[in-house]
């Protein structure tokens, strides 16, 4: 996954002086063309094509599974239950994002911009779950578009309190382990407690017991996904 800058023609481009012959500062103007390219696991449910629409879930993988091998990203979650033979009532999306970086929101917008174009994708029933890295991201991509989806569930992550100004009101339901060495249980708690004061109603599942796989238990659990099934995008309010 990377992002590519396709400049423009030379007549759109604004040319402007040297920066040594520039006595002040020159109004200036970028304009170029982003491609992105990623590699990702697409999974269509039982009898797609019987039904006009479908939800979607976005599934963000961990640090570990990153690189340029797609079967790492069956690791967990669940694009592994998927391998095993579990029909999901849903369309999964599992990226896999490159050696040494993080998930980036302009990225997985991309991506799922192209998913919805080419696919029945019920535009108010997108919901976005990620473990670890991928728990971040999901707290990521929620404050980089709060409006576009209907609930998320990040997995042991973390992220900026102040994101929670940008969604306090999206059904959230969070996981982790109470024994988490990797990430610590107060990243998802600093989150969850900066949604409330915002006036939202976040859930937060603490696993007593677990160290840093607390996505074990939440992906194998049906209950999770009749919860994730039930939240609808609500319209924005002006």
């Amino acid at each position: 996954m990377r992002i590519i800058l396709l400049p423009l023609a030379a007549a759109a481009c604004v040319h402007a002086p040297a920066l040594a012959d520039a006595p002040r500062q020159t109004p200036q103007r970028l304009d170029t063309t982003v491609k992105v390219e990623m590699n990702y696991l697409l999974f269509l449910p039982k009898g797609y094509d019987k039904q006009d629409s479908w939800p979607l879930v976005l599934f963000l993988h961990g640090a570990g599974e990153r690189g340029d091998d797609l079967e790492l990203v069956k690791k967990h979650g669940p694009p592994k239950l998927i391998g095993e033979g579990k029909d999901f009532p849903f369309i999964v999306v599992s990226p896999q994002c490159p050696k040494d970086v993080w998930w980036e929101p302009i990225e997985l917008t991309a991506l799922l911009n192209q998913v919805i174009k080419t696919h029945k994708v019920d535009e108010d029933r997108i919901y976005v779950t990620g473990l670890s890295m991928g728990g971040f991201g999901t707290w990521r991509l929620a404050a980089f578009t709060p409006d576009r989806f209907a609930a998320i569930a990040p997995v042991c992550g973390g992220g900026e309190k102040y994101w929670a100004r940008r969604f306090p009101r999206l059904p959230t339901w969070a996981f982790h382990g109470a024994r988490d060495q990797g990430v610590p249980l107060e990243r998802s708690q600093e989150m969850v407690d900066a949604m409330k004061e915002k006036g939202g109603a976040p859930k937060l599942t603490v696993y007593p017991e677990a160290e840093h796989d607390s996505w074990t238990e939440t992906y194998n659990n049906p209950a999770f996904y009749e919860w994730l099934l039930a939240q609808k995008r609500k319209p924005t309010v002006e």
